[in-house]
């Protein structure tokens, strides 16, 4: 029954969300659909096309390439074009546009080089949709890297070199044989990926494109309506739903791989020449822009405004990012515990329909969230004011709503499934009959838990508090709707300054985030080098825990 009641309270603002659709939002919908609605669901579907070609020509080749062929910094590649995930999306975008823009060091060196003006020339404009899939597809194409490399690792190399007898090329064997057997897998990673595209906030309205995220806030803030902006948000769900059945659809399809007894690791084949030449051009080039040059431009604005950056406002800001990741990552925790051990000791259908549901927090939007999260609260602060005022003539004001509460609750119900897989897969490690040999010693559950499980998920429990710490101190719009008046945190002061245009002011809490979301990535980068046959299930698991927002 806890944990019946746990899912019904974390899983309200998918609820809400659902039923907005119930309620009439005045004329704000006429007017949503004569002016921006249409653009809303084209600009999203344009990320989402754009975005699905960026990632999947940016992921695929690298893991093919460092999974079959063996060249001079190949294990080097093998980690380092997991980089771009510790740059969220907003600030790689904020960094390119202080390189590319009119004012930038770019287009400045080039009039100065040959005596150009403004208007002389034509350069692509980085505020604009395709610079949004530019810099999404920067940052998100290790979701599908990461699973196609897990895959490809995965297939027996006897199937290739079956392929190669027959009389396939290296590049036939590829794309008939490989490709085709790691789709599934790839599917999964592009299906996180289109999640965390539309679940952006910071990129597309930095860059003035119209999408969901920014409707909702537009229509929450704007017009002021929390039921016509619950209502955009679960139109915006039912595009999340759909890729979550798509991916779920994947998973089905697992038995595509090979996985005999039979099968043996693929030979790497040596590179040379002209192949080696554009085997670095394609591993190389995504580290190289979605990593080592926003990463350096971080760090050189970073070094002009050193002395501003270190002030007290910045230690504030440090403190309160820091404290929030860390509250929610212990909570989470011990939830994640409870759920995942509860599970394991009462094993049951409703058990694991209630980890379903817990589950889906991680696929919506943080606006989503956000929304989901503020109406039921704010509904609930109103109605206690108003039994207060009438049977005590005091007014309590709003108890909940607009505090560091409900932005605890917002993270909790958006990032507890990255804990909770993190538990489960810890808590699979530890066989039943240690369980049985604790009861037939007289050990009760709980003793069982901290003498004998708790010691052996060490590991995975530092992981998960990592990984939760790190996700929160990244979110942006969810705090950008919740956080109490006068709150900043790293995040929503880095998308202030950038808004301001004060983006080398913005370089160093962007550059404190980046850093901190280093951790999950060398995590991801350590299960890279575990055996194959474990590595899809750790890929999988861990690739939609260190997402940039």
């Amino acid at each position: 029954m806890s944990l019946l009641a746990l899912t019904v309270v974390l899983a309200t603002p998918i609820f809400v969300v659902l039923s907005s659709v119930f309620f009439p939002a005045g004329d704000i919908w006429t007017h949503l659909l004569d002016t921006v609605l249409l653009r809303y669901v084209r600009n999203s579907f344009a990320l989402m096309v754009g975005v699905s070609v960026g990632v999947l020509a940016l992921g695929i080749l690298p893991a093919w390439l460092v999974t079959a062929y063996r060249f001079p910094g190949s294990k080097l590649f093998e980690w380092a074009l997991l980089l771009p995930l510790a740059i969220p999306a907003y600030i790689i975008a904020y960094t390119y546009t202080g390189m590319l823009d009119v004012a930038g060091p770019l287009q400045y060196w080039l009039r100065d080089i040959f005596g150009w003006r403004y208007g002389d020339y034509w350069f692509p404009e980085i505020r604009s949709l395709g610079g949004a899939i530019a810099m999404f597809s920067l940052v998100f194409y290790p979701y599908v890297y990461l699973l196609a490399r897990a895959a490809f690792a995965e297939q027996s190399g006897s199937v290739v070199e079956v392929a190669r007898s027959l009389g396939c090329s290296q590049r036939s064997a590829f794309l008939q044989v490989a490709l085709p057997l790691a789709r599934p897998a790839i599917v999964v990673g592009l299906s996180i990926t289109l999640m965390e595209t539309l679940a952006d906030y910071g990129t597309v309205q930095y860059f003035g494109i119209s999408t969901f995220t920014t409707g909702i806030y537009r229509t929450w803030n704007g017009l002021g309506s929390s039921v016509a902006a619950a209502q955009l948000a679960s139109l915006l769900l039912s595009f999340v739903f759909v890729l979550v059945l798509i991916e779920a659809w994947s998973r089905k399809q697992s038995r595509f791989y090979n996985t005999g007894a039979r099968a043996r690791p693929n030979s790497s084949q040596p590179l040379h020449g002209r192949s080696l030449f554009l085997a670095y051009l394609a591993c190389g080039l995504p580290v190289l822009l979605g990593f080592i040059v926003p990463f350096l431009q971080l760090l050189y604005w970073a070094s002009l405004t050193f002395d501003s950056i270190m002030s007290s406002d910045f230690l504030g800001y440090l403190f309160n990012s820091v404290a929030l990741a860390a509250t929610t990552a212990f909570i989470a925790l011990a939830l994640a515990l409870f759920i995942a051990y509860g599970r394991r000791l009462f094993p049951s259908r409703l058990a694991q329909v209630s980890s379903r549901v817990l589950g889906l927090g991680y696929a919506l939007p943080g606006t989503v969230v956000a929304i989901g999260v503020l109406v039921p609260f704010a509904f609930l602060d109103n109605k206690v004011s108003a039994f207060m005022v009438a049977r005590f003539d005091y007014n309590t004001g709003l108890l909940l709503s607009g505090t560091v509460f409900i932005l605890v609750f917002a993270y909790l119900v958006r990032f507890l499934p990255i804990a909770l897989n993190t538990v489960d897969a810890g808590l699979a490690k530890v066989r039943p009959s240690m369980d049985e040999a604790g009861r037939s010693m007289g050990l009760s559950p709980l003793q069982m838990m901290r003498r004998v499980h708790v010691p052996i998920m060490r590991g995975s429990l530092a992981t998960a508090l990592l990984l939760v710490f790190v996700d929160v101190l990244k979110e942006l719009p969810a705090t950008l709707l919740l956080r109490p008046f006068n709150f900043n945190t790293l995040a929503i002061r880095t998308f202030e300054l950038a808004n301001e245009e004060r983006l080398a002011d913005a370089a160093g809490p962007a550059l404190a985030i980046v850093l901190a979301s280093l951790i999950p990535v060398i995590l991801l980068s350590r299960s890279l080098r575990q055996p194959s046959n474990t590595l899809s299930k750790k890929a999988s698991q861990s690739a939609s825990s260190a997402k940039a927002d």
